[in-house]
């Protein structure tokens, strides 16, 4: 069976034809429970988000801030399993028919079967993968069964990253390249900084017909909008779980999640 990423495809395009950046989301699978991870998702996406990311919990996440740190600590301790993740992808994809893709580290994946997570993820509905830590010269097999069950390979770049290496990754990549507005571990920050908009405009001068999507740091509409300028695509993780996270029960979490998710998708639009 196909993956999504034609649908990942044609929601970026159908977005940059609206005149605006993408609006991406990320939620860990299993959090606070798997029940209200899958709920959360629907959330988000119900309050405007065009795209999910749903993160593979990890113990060791080298990208991921202290926020994301405790929810991947609540979702591992409650038993999270590949499974569950993949029945995230499931459920949101078959509820809302939007692109939901799985970001994860390699040792789970290379653990589990590199064919076997392609395939079963491919038969989820998954539209693809976004592997912040595979180095792209390592790629080549995990590449090979992702195009062949049509998933993307969405790698991360980063403001140090010279452009050799990221005309390196934008050739290997697919569905769109993981621009990291800084150095450093996810959260919510004040600003962006001006890093972000050079490294866009770098990564589309290696490769201009694969969408740009900017992550880390952006938390508000405001900060949205800021990146929405220059950015094919906004993403936006901490925030949503530090929203869950302080949510007296879980109906409010979900609440807090729809009602951001509104929010961005208005800044993502220039509205806000």
């Amino acid at each position: 069976m196909s993956g999504n990423v034609r649908l990942l495809d044609d929601t970026l395009a159908a977005a940059k034809s609206e005149g605006r950046a993408a609006l991406i989301a990320y939620l860990p699978a299993g959090f606070p429970t798997v029940d209200g991870g899958i709920d959360a998702v629907k959330a988000v996406i119900d309050g405007g988000a065009d795209v999910v990311e749903v993160g593979l919990p990890h113990s060791d996440p080298v990208l991921d801030g202290p926020v994301i740190q405790t929810a991947d600590d609540i979702a591992l301790r409650g038993g999270v399993r590949i499974a569950d993740v993949l029945r995230t992808v499931r459920e949101a994809h078959r509820a809302t028919g939007k692109p939901i893709l799985v970001m994860t580290y390699w040792n789970p994946v290379d653990r589990y079967g590199v064919e076997r997570f392609a395939a079963e993820l491919a038969e989820a509905g998954g539209a693809g993968c976004i592997l912040p830590d595979l180095p792209v010269q390592e790629s080549a097999l995990w590449r090979e069964h992702a195009g062949k069950h049509g998933l993307a390979t969405v790698f991360v770049v980063a403001p140090s990253s010279r452009d050799e290496r990221l005309a390196e990754i934008t050739a290997a990549g697919s569905g769109f390249v993981y621009a990291a507005s800084l150095m450093g571990v996810t959260g919510t920050r004040e600003s962006v900084g001006t890093q972000a908009e050079n490294l866009v405009a770098r990564a589309r001068a290696s490769r201009a017909d694969l969408p740009v999507c900017v992550g880390i740091g952006v938390s508000d509409a405001a900060q949205a909008a800021e990146v929405a300028r220059f950015a094919d695509g906004v993403i936006v993780g901490s925030a949503f779980v530090k929203r869950l996270l302080e949510a007296p029960d879980p109906a409010a979490g979900l609440q807090a999640v729809r009602a951001l998710a509104g929010e961005l998708a208005e800044g993502v639009r220039g509205r806000s």
